[in-house]
């Protein structure tokens, strides 16, 4: 991959993009995490407004640190980036007070890491209205496509995917080429919606390496019988996330109604 030219694209785009759609610039919800370290670098390269949120919930002292310190070497680096740290763990902890009554329900752990990730989306499109931003997303291609490996109207709840047609392994190649902190690029990938350690690697069962290789697979059409050991563990965990999280991957569907039910006409007839 030539990552210069693959960086001069997306900046290109992001730019070209908030211009015709008339805004100042861009939001980013910056995590510690390689994908947002690379999203609000690619963003502050537009020369546009950057708003660069921390948004700390129970957070984890090493992950916030990593996005704070990143957020101040954009800062220094680029004049149009501004920061914003938001504490959502009050209003985080009042709804969960609010729902205590039903935490005791079988998927009540993921229920609220993902209420996590749906209140950080709502706390950017509210900076974003106010600052006339367009909030960037931080998802690439393994995770948006593949696995389904993001909250719903939480971190899905995006204005553009700059990142998503990249995999996981090509954000790290763009990482380094943008010079990001080597703190971030080590740090092992998490989504940081959980009170204890959960590693992108330990809830999906799978490094990001494997599930690209078996992504390419079953985008070949490999046949499940010819693969064995590990690699044929890896390509089932693939396709079982992504058959079950179809739901998040395609578009939400739309009951199309027939056009001849909505004739007045004939309406009308079936009133009789």
């Amino acid at each position: 991959m030539n990552t210069q030219l693959v960086i001069q694209h997306i900046t290109a785009w992001l730019k070209d993009y908030a211009i015709q759609a008339r805004v100042n610039g861009f939001v980013v919800g910056v995590s510690g995490g390689v994908d947002s370290a690379v999203v609000s670098t690619l963003c502050a390269k537009t020369g546009l407004d950057v708003l660069c949120l921390n948004m700390p919930i129970r957070q984890k002292a090493d992950q916030f640190d990593r996005a704070a310190t990143h957020i101040a070497d954009l800062q220094a680096k680029f004049s149009n980036v501004r920061s914003q740290t938001v504490d959502l763990t009050p209003t985080f902890e009042q709804f969960e007070q609010t729902v205590s009554g039903s935490l005791k329900t079988k998927n009540r752990d993921l229920a609220m890491a993902n209420t996590r990730s749906r209140l950080r989306m709502t706390t950017l499109y509210f900076y974003g209205q106010i600052n006339g931003l367009l909030v960037a997303g931080t998802g690439n291609k393994v995770e948006d496509f593949g696995v389904g490996f993001f909250t719903k109207y939480g971190d899905g709840g995006v204005d553009i995917s700059p990142i998503a047609d990249l995999l996981k392994t090509q954000v790290y190649e763009l990482a380094k080429e943008l010079d990001v902190s080597q703190a971030i690029q080590i740090a092992a990938p998490t989504d940081g919606l959980w009170d204890g350690e959960r590693t992108d690697e330990q809830q999906m069962g799978a490094t990001y390496p494997e599930l690209e290789h078996a992504m390419m697979q079953v985008a070949a059409g490999v046949s499940r019988e010819s693969l064995s050991g590990r690699e044929l563990e890896v390509f089932d965990i693939f396709v079982k996330l992504n058959r079950a999280t179809q739901h998040k991957i395609q578009p939400i569907p739309v009951c199309k109604i027939p056009v001849e039910y909505l004739n007045e006409k004939v309406i009308d007839e079936h009133r009789l």
